[in-house]
């Protein structure tokens, strides 16, 4: 059985309980804590991941399975230099949804898919001006910004992001990911953002391609 088994089921098996105890115990044996998190949680995250992409498991679910993934990473990560932390990391997002728009459920899936594939998230919340939005891109120097829009109402004020930040002359510095219910590949083109997210599991996709596309990788 592998190492990292007891943190994988943990996560799968939605068991916060033992996801703690499983953290405690990879400690104490002297685990890497950044490979527990990629080869164990992150591992079981993705089963949940499936899951809620066949329709097998559904939002309670998914966000069982999260709170079990945070508060194991919080055990593991509480002796990790910031350092060793930040090369684990796959970049950094910017989430929120559009100003106008109080919907976040499938944000905060977004949110908890992003954070299990690594990527140091700061969630911004609902109806967020696209002003608010640049400004903290550039105070937290953040990779992707990533807006969802669930109402066509408010689907233009993905549109103001990526206008502002052309304004500014700000657009080459960040990778616009726009997604929601009513949002399609065609409107992120006519727009001219970076990609469509047409899942929760699509966004980490994405950002890692847009973001290795910009490294030259």
């Amino acid at each position: 059985m592998s190492k990292y088994a007891k943190l994988k089921d943990s996560i799968s098996n939605l068991d916060k309980d033992l996801a703690e105890a499983a953290a405690k115990e990879a400690v104490a044996a002297g685990l890497n804590p950044l490979d527990c998190i990629s080869e164990g949680l992150s591992a079981g995250m993705q089963i949940i991941s499936d899951r809620f992409d066949d329709g097998e498991a559904f939002v309670p679910e998914l966000m069982l399975a999260a709170e079990a993934f945070e508060k194991a990473v919080a055990i593991l990560t509480a002796s990790v230099p910031q350092g060793e932390m930040n090369t684990l990391s796959a970049g950094k997002v910017l989430l929120y949804t559009v100003e106008g728009d109080v919907h976040d459920i499938g944000k905060n899936i977004v949110r908890t898919i992003l954070n299990a594939n690594n990527f140091e998230v700061t969630d911004l919340g609902k109806t967020v001006p696209a002003r608010t939005v640049i400004e903290k891109a550039e105070e937290l120097k953040v990779d992707v910004i990533a807006g969802a829009a669930l109402m066509s109402t408010t689907m233009p004020r993905q549109r103001e992001v990526v206008e502002l930040l052309k304004e500014r002359g700000l657009r080459d510095k960040y990778i616009c990911l726009f997604g929601g219910a009513p949002v399609t590949q065609q409107w992120c083109d006519s727009i001219g953002a970076d990609g469509y997210c047409d899942s929760a599991t699509a966004t980490p996709v994405l950002a890692k391609k847009a973001l290795a596309k910009r490294k030259g990788v």
